[in-house]
Formats: structure tokens, C-alpha cells, sequence
């Protein structure tokens, strides 16, 4: 790895980024997918060089926190486990997001994983696309039911199907469930994605890093208009994607094999220790087939679990902690690393998380942000809280109509009063 790596204050593998606990260190998981031992190697990592934080983010990926002096033991662990990049500028391209259930969703209509694993051999090898910038990122949807949609992405990918063909259709600075600019066949997808990453880097400045830059001065259709040059694209009239379910990635699930199910768990707000990880392994190479695939909502699945043994692997995972039901309102909040670990933050946002859990009388889908960057949502929550000062906290309620966290409701609020409007809201028949 002779490439020199170039700064950014996103971390990657090989680049540490300090923040007020220590370094971090982010392991890009290709499709969220880890086998059992890369697990075993990252929990060793954390324990032996690090403060044994080890964090599942928003992107299907970990982070090990509280990095010390011994970074390059860390980064060598690492990549002797086969978890780094091909070359050391193709690390911060790496940033495709799939199903965690891709080639096991009993909906989707084809199997991602090949062309995912041609899209990111092109990401690193093509030396042109290191130039993009480390948030750059593409998403590939199959019509899986379980699916991240509301993750704006600088170009997406979405199957449905038109006279009994599978088609991609295709968007730019968005999300799927927004009307698709055109479609491709499969066999023309991967030329799509090169396509528009390359009339991308044609035509923006240095300083439009993401497609929405972009867009801001060129229009869509005039971008469609020169990808036409490029790549077959087909119209589009009539088809939007259909919102997916936003619990299949906790509990028991049937997979599209009959027998065959995939178990997902919740670290509570994101959070793994190295025994969490490592026991969380184990069950994979007991029940599973020995991998565990990380999500876009900061948790772990064990698929090819046999139906049989799903009680057992249910009870291993809450063994260690992890929250295995929709209904415990833990495993639906959402917490950056807050004060205590972050410089910016302006309140403990995962202790308040935790006592704000042990408040709520229903199960609500609550971020908490310790700052107006919302590291910890990549889309907008439904409720969000930011933090104004330690313990205390501004209240959004999401609204199409309005940008960023959405609707401000209140203004610097305890937690305790957070619960108790909350909770007043949820019984209310005018919020159904």
C-alpha cells in the first residue's frame, strides 16, 4: 500500500481521528457483512490497543473509540484480519450501502452481492474515483423488505420490475422512495454507477464534494442528458418505491429458504464491548453460518440461523446484553457520543438516552444530537432532541415541509419533561 493517504476529517482504517476519548478508527464492512473471526479480531483490537469501545454506525460499519498510542498495532491487527482496503486510497470510496438481508430477502427480486462486489473492486482500483470526497456514497437496493431508505445517498440504485424484466432505476442526491430519474438494465448497472461517478468528477469543482453540490447549479435533466451519452437509459413513468418495514432488524425473521431464518439484535445505542462482539461470533458459528452482517440502525443480524434454533440464539444474544424486541424502548433510540467523548457535544446524549429509555411508557423512535451535526443519523428521526446544554435538550417533530431535524415543538426541555409530552403524544388520537 504505496498510496499516500490523504487527509479528511472522516475516519477510515488507516486514518486515526482524534476526538476527546482518543482516536477512532473506522472498519468499512463490505455490505455490513463480518465473518466470525474478523469479529474475534476486532474485539481483540479494541481490547488490547483501545478503550474497548467498539461502535456499529449508521452506514453498516464499526468503529473502535479511545484509541491510544498503539494506532499502528491496531491498523496492523486489522488489516492482517483481511478487513482493509485493496489500496490505501481506495479505503475512503468504499462507501456502498446494501440490504443486510441482500441474497436472503424473502422480497427482494435479485441478489445484490455480485454486482455490489464489482462496484466496490471499481471504487478501489479506478485511481480516478480516490478522488471523490470520503462521504461520497452509493446505495444498491434489491426490493428487499428489510432496507434502509431514508439514508440520502449521492447516487442510488433500486430493482423493480417491468414486464417481467428486472430494471435499476436510478436518482441522484437522494433516497430511493423519491422518483427515480431513469432506469438500466442489470447487465448495464455497474456502467451506470462508472458513468455517473466519472461525468461526476468531469463536471464538478473541487469545492462541490457530494452530488447535491452539484445540483444545486446543474440540472437533473441536464446531467441525464450527458449520462445518456454514456450508458443506455431507459424511462420511468409511474413506479416509486414502497416504504419498507422499520422493525425487521430485530428479532426472528423467515429468510426466502425454507427452514432458514436471520436473528437481529440491538447493541443499546450502537454500543459493543469486546465480549458483546465476541459472544455475538460465537452464536454465529454455533447457529449461523459463521458471519454476522451489521445495519444502517446500528445493530447485528445472525442469518442462515435453522428455525429450531432461534429461541436459543435469542436468548444467547440477550445473554450479552443485546436488545433482541422492538418493544423495549432502549432499541429504538439513537444517541451520538455526546460530551463524553465528543468536543462538541453539549450534553451526555447515551447516559440521558439510557435514563430517557427508563422514562417512556411507549415505544417511540427518538435521536438524541449533541450537537446540529447529527453524526448518529444519517436521516431524519421522527423525534429528534438536540442538545442546548447538559441535560437539556430542544424537541423536533420530522416535517416533510421542513428541512433539517424538522418542526421545533419546544424548547430546552429535561428529559423528564421530554418523556412525559412524549408519552402525552403518543396517546393522543390527533398524532395517529
Amino acid at each position: 500500500m504505496s498510496t499516500a493517504l490523504r487527509p479528511s476529517a472522516c475516519p477510515g482504517l488507516l486514518r486515526i481521528v482524534q476526538a476527546l476519548d482518543g482516536g477512532i478508527c473506522r472498519i468499512k464492512l463490505n455490505g455490513g457483512s463480518i465473518t466470525a473471526d474478523q469479529a474475534g479480531a476486532v474485539a481483540d483490537a479494541a481490547e488490547r490497543f483501545a478503550g474497548g469501545a467498539i461502535e456499529a454506525t449508521n452506514r453498516a460499519n464499526l468503529q473502535i473509540r479511545g484509541i491510544g498510542e498503539q494506532s499502528a498495532a491496531l491498523i496492523d491487527s486489522l488489516l492482517a484480519a483481511g478487513l482493509g482496503p485493496r489500496t490505501v486510497a481506495g479505503d475512503d470510496v468504499r462507501n456502498l450501502m446494501l440490504s443486510p438481508t441482500a441474497g436472503l430477502d424473502r422480497q427482494m427480486l435479485f441478489d445484490t452481492r455480485a454486482l455490489a462486489e464489482q462496484i466496490l473492486d471499481t471504487l478501489q482500483s479506478h485511481p480516478r474515483f480516490h478522488e471523490l470526497s470520503a462521504k461520497f456514497a452509493v446505495q444498491l437496493d434489491g426490493g428487499e423488505a428489510l432496507a434502509m431508505l431514508e439514508h440520502p445517498h449521492d447516487l442510488w440504485l433500486s430493482a423493480f420490475e417491468r414486464d417481467g424484466e428486472v430494471l435499476l432505476g436510478f436518482g441522484l442526491a437522494g433516497c430511493p422512495t423519491d422518483r427515480a430519474l431513469g432506469a438500466v438494465t442489470l447487465e448495464d448497472a455497474h456502467a451506470l454507477v462508472v458513468a455517473v461517478l466519472e461525468l461526476f468528477l468531469d463536471l464538478a469543482r473541487p469545492e462541490q464534494a457530494r452530488m447535491r453540490h452539484l445540483l444545486d447549479e446543474l440540472p437533473r435533466l441536464a446531467f441525464l442528458e450527458q449520462l445518456r451519452a454514456r450508458v443506455p437509459v431507459k424511462a420511468v413513468s409511474g413506479w416509486q418505491r414502497t416504504s419498507a418495514a422499520d422493525d425487521l432488524h430485530i428479532g426472528a425473521h423467515p429468510q426466502n429458504t425454507e427452514g432458514l431464518l436471520y436473528v437481529g439484535a440491538v447493541p443499546p445505542l450502537g454500543r459493543l464491548d469486546p465480549s458483546m462482539l465476541r459472544g455475538a461470533a460465537q452464536l454465529a458459528l454455533q447457529f449461523g453460518d459463521g458471519s454476522l452482517r451489521f445495519t444502517p440502525w446500528q445493530s447485528l443480524l445472525l442469518p442462515n440461523v435453522k428455525t429450531s434454533d432461534a429461541a436459543a440464539v435469542l436468548n444467547g444474544l440477550e445473554q450479552l446484553k443485546l436488545l433482541t424486541q422492538a418493544a423495549e424502548p432502549l432499541s429504538r433510540l439513537i444517541a451520538c457520543t455526546g460530551s463524553s467523548g465528543c468536543g462538541k457535544g453539549l450534553a451526555d446524549t447515551k447516559q440521558d438516552a439510557r435514563h430517557l429509555a427508563t422514562l417512556l411508557q411507549t415505544g417511540q423512535s427518538v435521536h438524541l444530537s449533541g450537537c446540529s451535526r447529527s453524526c448518529a443519523a444519517a436521516h431524519r428521526a421522527p423525534v429528534t432532541l438536540l442538545a442546548v446544554s447538559p441535560g437539556r435538550y430542544d424537541l423536533y417533530f420530522r416535517d416533510a415541509a421542513q428541512p433539517g431535524f424538522g418542526a421545533l415543538h419546544a424548547h430546552n426541555l429535561t428529559i423528564e419533561a421530554v418523556a412525559t409530552l412524549l408519552d402525552a403524544r403518543s396517546r393522543s388520537p390527533l398524532d395517529a
